[in-house]
């Protein structure tokens, strides 16, 4: 019997959605002063509604599964050691409650919530669920991405056409890499035809996956940031791999990820922008 069924995929579907419904909305720009945290610097912020939505998902997922591994973002950040049983677990759930917090808490609407389920060490499924336009963009291993609207029919997703370097878009998060690799890629990151930064990786992923970016480059590996969006993309026809060229597994929070629509652009784009 599989440890993860289709069953279940739906039930975390609504699930994040009554995240957003119950504790995500009801705060947006609503928020008091002191409902907003820092935790490691004055761009990187927790507020009530990362706390409460995490809670209730992760309450939720206990009861509907008691024995798995279950990570918040928040929880996970107090806690690192949790993070070492992500690599051998038989299953395991991985929460971003707010993606895009400094966007959420400036009143932006530009944040997610994101789920990735994880068995025996390799990412099954991932969610980014848009609680703002209400739609939910899906994957799992071996099935394919799909973006299902609040509305409507869902329709599968695909990444863009490889193209070269100088008509490519992309972003870099920059306030994770630190010199001479910043200026390197700084300089070289002008070779592309247009550049975005979200701040926000639940849609610096969506826009990939959906064809309309092709690259994305990120330094610090949080498993809640990126492993439901590195399945969604690679299962939409994409490519990603850490910056040494190895598989990015759900047990590394170090190494870089370079996100691209195939092999190939992956090559091109670690020469070039890497280029001294």
């Amino acid at each position: 019997m599989p440890v993860f069924a289709d069953k279940d995929l739906e039930f975390l579907l609504a699930l994040v959605a009554e995240a957003g419904r119950r504790e995500v909305m009801p705060r947006f720009r609503r928020l008091a002063p002191a409902d907003i945290r820092q935790k490691t610097s004055p761009i990187d912020l927790v507020t009530e509604a990362d706390t409460a939505a995490e809670a209730f998902m992760s309450a939720e997922i206990g009861r509907r599964f008691p024995n798995a591994l279950v990570i918040g973002e928040e929880s996970g950040s107090r806690d690192p050691s949790r993070l070492e049983g992500l690599g051998d677990a038989e299953l395991a759930f991985v929460i971003d409650p707010v993606d895009g917090t400094f966007n959420f808490a400036s009143g932006i609407p530009l944040f997610g919530i994101i789920l990735a389920v994880v068995a025996r060490g390799e990412t099954v499924a991932g969610i980014i669920h848009d609680p703002v336009g209400g739609d939910w963009l899906v994957g799992a291993k071996g099935a394919g991405s799909r973006l299902r609207p609040a509305e409507g029919q869902e329709e599968g997703v695909r990444v863009a056409d490889a193209v070269p370097l100088p008509e490519m878009t992309g972003g870099i998060a920059w306030q994770f890499i630190r010199e001479p690799l910043r200026s390197t890629l700084a300089r070289n990151h002008a070779r592309a035809r247009s550049q975005i930064g979200y701040r926000c990786a639940a849609f610096e992923y969506r826009i990939m996956a959906t064809g309309h970016s092709h690259f994305q480059i990120y330094n610090k590996l949080m498993p809640w940031d990126h492993l439901a969006g590195a399945l969604i993309h690679a299962e939409a026809g994409g490519y990603h791999a850490r910056f040494d060229g190895n598989p990015y597994l759900p047990s590394h929070t170090e190494g870089g990820l370079l996100i691209a629509p195939d092999k190939e652009s992956w090559l091109e784009l670690r020469r070039e922008l890497w280029a001294q």
